[in-house]
């Protein structure tokens, strides 16, 4: 045997337990004296050729799958290798060990800063096509970060998911291992297996994969650059030069696997998109799609950050839900999860066998009470690779939001702590500023990038400056979901009428900071759950009073400064609480009342959707002035919003169980006042009284208003009147 092919045995050893750092430097193509050496590994081969200079030269083996041979050549060639498996016809493929590095110095300074905003076109399994002499090569770029490893390797089925066949090479202090492999292409399954520095070997799904299998698997997939063709570049163009914070914004919040059992990216491409057009709205929010193992999290407990799971279709089919939407006039929200991981053992935990992607002091590093980790802000690879994301699903699937979950717990050290389990920032407080760090950044980037998107935070403390810009030293959110309001107004309508009097302040004191941010009015998904019934089971009385609390409810909402949202099935008064193992309660639709609930949610939707009073001064005071805010003993209140363009809208609301049928009100401008909405109203399921369609001021002094007019208010109702100009 020709001593030059043999491997030094330290080499040798660290190859053969995947704990070499430079493969590249024994495999492939070196330069040796006056000639050069060629060397490979395949993992069962029994015979392996050189295909070099139009001819074929039989390999050497060196023991333990390992095969070489020597040229005389000392220019870097262009080869194959022919390989032939017992039982197998022989098959022809580049070199693995023969290509560049598929990161640049400029990918590795980048990721060194914890700045590559396009992390996913160089981390993960990325299809690359190569020109050689020989042809075009065409494979596929696998990246991954794990400084602490001692070894990392390709496995898939293409390797028998043997992590001695593509080890890969580290490049340098960036912590990043690399390789890339041809023939592996779209769909080919793999996995990274991680050697770690105590001598273990762990296999872990790709952080940056596009596409997995569907769960309970827990493999990842490679995924070609997607040739699907986007209709709506009008609507991208346009939401860029538009102000969504003072649009209208009525927004349905969405579970994708149980708005109907069963349901796919697919199927809500040919039905969900209907209902909502039909139905008024202008916004859809998606619970979590990224990847989860776990159904019951609701996609809040992800495992792939960069892959639409894969329960409910393929990253494609999400594209062209997307698209669909859009061409239908209708945004589109997901919520993202940056804030915590869970603790599966094939993801991100402890991903090369160190607390990597989260804290590693567990006061820092866990949140207990859901069992997760919880993210390392303060390094920066890991705030590149959460800032990299939203920016992948704002490019990838032309989103129109993300609504970031549990805000409050990255903002806090103590949050859902007890004493002695949480570690003081370094000023001895309990401010968690390398997450606020890590907010603005990812705000500023993404607004930078994608003008007129939406950033929308789950904050539900009185942290300040949640929705100011991050030059004002704010959060630079666009919007934040009311909490406050939210629980107030709930409270207040889960109480019998006879009590509310007692209670009037809790249904007027969200006006009193109201325009302290930029707020979305959510019933969401939590409100729903966990034994909280549904809205209907928590308005009082029998089911006629349950029909109209929730018609009040819902006319009181499109009317109160903010951008509603209502989770499905809400729309209608769902009797029950929402399981995401079952469908939304369809039937509810035949029963009595809950089809004019639904009518009323739609005529609320349009009349909102066509009123800019009611949405064009949402983050303002001069757009709300109140006619009657103290009436505790009616249980009324009534304002005026008032649009940019200075035409009003009026809304009264008795809150009380009684009609009041002579009830004076003092107007701000004299008139005719055309009524828009009347949530009594027989077509809703109301009492249907007969109430004037108009209504004329006169010359009647009223509180401090020089002109007034007199109403019919129902029991239980809602009215919209609009001055006529």
């Amino acid at each position: 045997m020709n001593t030059n092919l043999l491997i030094p045995d330290g080499d040798r050893q660290r190859l053969l337990a995947c704990t070499h750092n430079a493969p590249h430097d024994i495999y492939g193509w070196h330069p040796h004296g006056d000639g050069s050496i060629i060397r490979t590994r395949f993992i069962g081969a029994e015979r392996v050729e050189l295909l070099i200079h139009n001819a074929s030269q039989p390999m050497q083996p060196l023991g333990d799958d390992i095969w070489a041979t020597t040229l005389d050549d000392t220019h870097t060639p262009d080869y194959r290798y022919r390989i032939t498996y017992p039982g197998a016809d022989p098959i022809i493929v580049a070199d693995a060990y023969n290509f560049l590095p598929t990161l640049g110095s400029l990918d590795i300074h980048l990721i060194n800063e914890g700045r590559h905003e396009r992390l996913w076109d160089v981390l993960g399994a990325n299809v690359r096509t190569y020109e050689t002499t020989l042809g075009v090569v065409t494979g596929t770029s696998f990246a991954v970060w794990a400084p602490n490893a001692t070894g990392v390797a390709v496995i898939g089925d293409f390797c028998s998911w043997n992590p001695s066949q593509y080890p890969m090479r580290s490049l340098g202090v960036s912590g990043v291992w690399e390789i890339f492999i041809p023939g592996i292409g779209d769909g080919d399954a793999y996995k990274f297996a991680i050697h770690t520095a105590e001598g273990t070997r762990i296999d872990k799904a790709d952080p940056l994969a596009k596409r997995t299998l569907t769960p309970p698997e827990t493999v990842s997939v490679v995924a070609k650059q997607s040739e699907f063709e986007w209709s709506d570049h009008d609507w991208i163009t346009a939401r860029a030069g538009r102000d969504a914070t003072n649009s209208a914004m009525s927004i349905y919040e969405c579970h994708i696997g149980s708005w109907k059992q069963g349901s796919t990216y697919a199927t809500l491409t040919d039905e969900l998109v209907p209902y909502l057009v039909d139905n008024g709205y202008t916004h859809v929010e998606f619970l979590p799609v990224a990847e989860h193992p776990y159904g019951g999290s609701w996609g809040y407990q992800v495992t792939g950050y960069y892959a639409p799971t894969a329960r409910w279709g393929s990253p494609d089919d999400f594209r062209r839900l997307v698209d669909t939407l859009h061409a239908n006039g209708i945004g589109v929200i997901v919520d993202w999860v940056p804030a915590h991981f869970p603790k599966d053992d094939f993801a991100l935990a402890r991903f090369d066998g160190t607390p990597l992607y989260e804290h590693p002091d567990w006061r820092r590093g866990e949140q207990r009470d859901w069992g997760t980790y919880v993210f390392n802000f303060g390094r920066r690879e890991v705030r590149n690779f959460l800032v990299a994301n939203a920016l992948y699903w704002f490019e990838e699937f032309h989103l129109d939001g993300i609504r970031v979950d549990a805000v409050a717990s990255m903002l806090y050290l103590d949050y859902s702590r007890e004493p002695g389990e949480w570690l003081p920032n370094q000023h001895g407080g309990r401010e968690h500023w390398e997450a606020v760090q890590f907010l603005q950044e990812m705000n500023a980037t993404v607004h930078r990038e994608h003008p007129g998107v939406l950033t929308i935070a789950e904050e539900s403390t009185a942290w300040p400056g949640v929705t100011a810009q991050t030059d004002a030293d704010g959060l630079g959110f666009s919007m934040k979901w009311n909490m406050g309001w939210m629980n107030d107004t709930l409270e207040y309508f889960s109480l019998d009428p006879v009590h509310r009097s007692h209670h009037h302040n809790e249904i007027t004191f969200s006006l009193v900071y109201a325009f302290s941010e930029r707020y979305v009015l959510p019933f969401s998904h939590d409100e729903v759950v966990h034994g909280k019934g549904s809205l209907w089971q928590r308005m009082p009385g029998d089911d006629w009073n349950k029909a109209a609390g929730l018609r009040a409810l819902y006319g009181y909402m499109y009317s109160h400064p903010g951008k509603p949202l209502m989770f499905m099935g809400c729309e209608w008064g769902q009797t029950t609480e929402w399981d995401e193992a079952h469908s939304i309660n369809w039937d509810d639709l035949h029963r009595d009342y809950h089809a004019g609930i639904k009518r009323l949610v739609r005529d609320l939707n349009l009349v909102y959707r066509d009123t800019p009073a009611l949405y064009s001064q949402d983050n303002t005071p001069m757009g709300f002035q109140w006619i009657k805010g103290d009436d505790a003993s009616n249980n009324v209140l009534a304002y005026v919003r008032w649009g940019v363009d200075a035409t009003p809208v009026l809304a009264v609301i008795n809150l009380s169980g009684v009609s009041l049928p002579n009830y004076r009100l003092g107007i701000p401008e004299a008139g005719t006042w055309d009524m828009l909405i009347n949530t009594d109203d027989a077509v809703y399921g109301g009492a249907g009284n007969d109430l004037p369609r108009s209504v004329h001021t006169d010359a009647t002094e009223w509180d401090r208003f020089d002109q007034s007019i007199e109403l019919h208010l129902p029991a239980m109702s809602v009215q919209y009147y609009t001055l006529r100009r």
